[in-house]
């Protein structure tokens, strides 16, 4: 039997709660083996409004995953050093054996068309769509194999996690303990650093 196995890339400036939470919910819902939290090494479409290092983010996944069941930090795209193309991710984690589940938000899914290599990636996974609050979403064009996995919306983002750090509110219960201890301790985000 194939094993199955989740790869939910993104930018995780910072990973928080609601990152962990989707992929715990992906990997029990569709009996997936593993997932894959891939920090993106360079996310093209998000030039110049990256904060943190790629290293940092990495460090921040670790940190998120470690001592979660069947959750793993995977650092293919940091180590590549260009260009973060999912086409490209699959095809290095892909192997006999194996069957890739795309992990993406609705958003992420609307914005699919904007992709490098989309048809590559058409045959290299099966897309995972994580719909909050009834969202829906599809991926552009057909042939595409889909899994839709609902899950509760938890209102807590990247943007929000990263306001509040540079404000010297605190983001308890917002980011895993690992991980905000991992931000104190560098001062990522903090005004002035």
């Amino acid at each position: 039997m194939a094993e199955r196995v989740g790869v939910y890339g993104g930018t995780f400036d910072p990973i928080h709660i609601g990152h962990v939470a989707a992929a715990r919910a992906v990997r029990e819902h569709l009996g997936l083996d593993r997932v894959l939290v891939v920090p993106a090494g360079d996310p093209w479409q998000k030039r110049g409004r990256v904060v943190a290092a790629p290293e940092q983010r990495l460090e921040m996944v670790r940190r998120a995953v470690e001592g979660v069941e069947g959750l793993e930090v995977c650092d293919v795209e940091v180590r590549r050093g260009t260009a973060s193309v999912t086409a490209d991710t699959l095809e290095d984690l892909v192997a006999p054996g194996r069957d890739l589940f795309l992990v993406l938000g609705a958003d992420a899914v609307a914005n699919m068309g904007t992709w490098r290599r989309l048809e590559d990636t058409r045959d290299l996974a099966t897309i995972v769509v994580v719909e909050r609050d009834g969202e829906r979403a599809e991926p552009p064009g057909s042939g595409w194999r889909v899994e839709h996995v609902p899950i509760p919306r938890i209102d807590v983002s990247s943007t929000a996690v990263r306001e509040r750090i540079a404000a010297g509110a605190s983001i308890e219960d917002l980011v895993p303990a690992a991980t905000a201890r991992y931000l104190e301790e560098q001062g990522i985000y903090t005004r002035g650093r």
